[in-house]
């Protein structure tokens, strides 16, 4: 009768092999951050590109808002890549929909805007004067101010935009002049397939994963 004593070395080990699963596990996840990190800055990079082709960019910060993030807290877990921007209103673009509530549209000259801030601005001024008031017109209120002198400068952009309107060549005091139209709800379109355009960058992302991996 033979007898046969076996034992387990290397790997077989289970200690060993409990310990080489959980090493080989976090290179995989460092591996795939790493990829990610990478493959995240030309994706982003792309999705800049055609914010600048869909939007007409006045301010390089609206561009530069948008950024790829890898979140990489949980060890037990893949690293997650995140394309987006802090700009809350971009999201409307994106998606399309309606916002409801009383909102002031200003009336600025064409292909001009004005910002939130600037916009309250001008009308906190016109309040304080005492030169702001509604009128109805084709079932539309509208924000109107007379053309006086106390108010030439907050006015200057909406003169001109008058002025473009009418093709008159200059706007003669006392003249009332259309700051802003109040609307119920305004509904957005969508405008930029931000999805799709991450969508079309991932095999990029995969390429920078892949390469990282290889090099376990």
């Amino acid at each position: 009768m033979l007898k046969l004593s076996l034992t387990a070395t290397g790997l077989l080990d289970k200690s060993k092999l409990e310990a080489w699963a959980r090493q080989k596990q976090a290179a995989i996840h460092k591996a795939v951050a790493a990829g990610m990190q990478s493959g995240g800055k030309s994706m982003a990079d792309a999705v800049r590109s055609r914010m600048n082709a869909d939007f007409t960019v006045r301010k390089a910060a609206f561009v530069k808002s948008l950024r790829a993030k890898v979140y990489d807290r949980n060890p037990d877990k893949l690293p997650a890549l995140l394309i987006g921007s802090r700009i809350p209103w971009l999201g409307i673009h994106v998606r399309g929909g309606t916002l409801s509530g009383r909102m002031l549209i200003p009336l600025t000259p064409e292909g001009r805007r004005i910002g939130r801030r600037a916009f309250k601005r001008v009308v906190d001024a016109l309040i304080r004067s005492g030169n702001a008031y509604f009128i109805r017109k084709n079932g539309q209120a509208i924000l109107m101010a007379e053309n006086i002198k106390e108010n030439s400068s907050v006015l200057a952009q909406f003169k001109r935009a008058e002025r473009q309107r009418t093709g008159a060549k200059s706007i003669k005091r006392g003249t009332e002049i259309p700051i802003a139209v109040l609307v119920p709800n305004v509904t957005l379109k969508r405008r930029f397939d931000l999805e799709g355009v991450v969508r079309g960058q991932l095999s990029v992302l995969a390429r920078a994963i892949e390469k990282q991996l290889n090099k376990i």
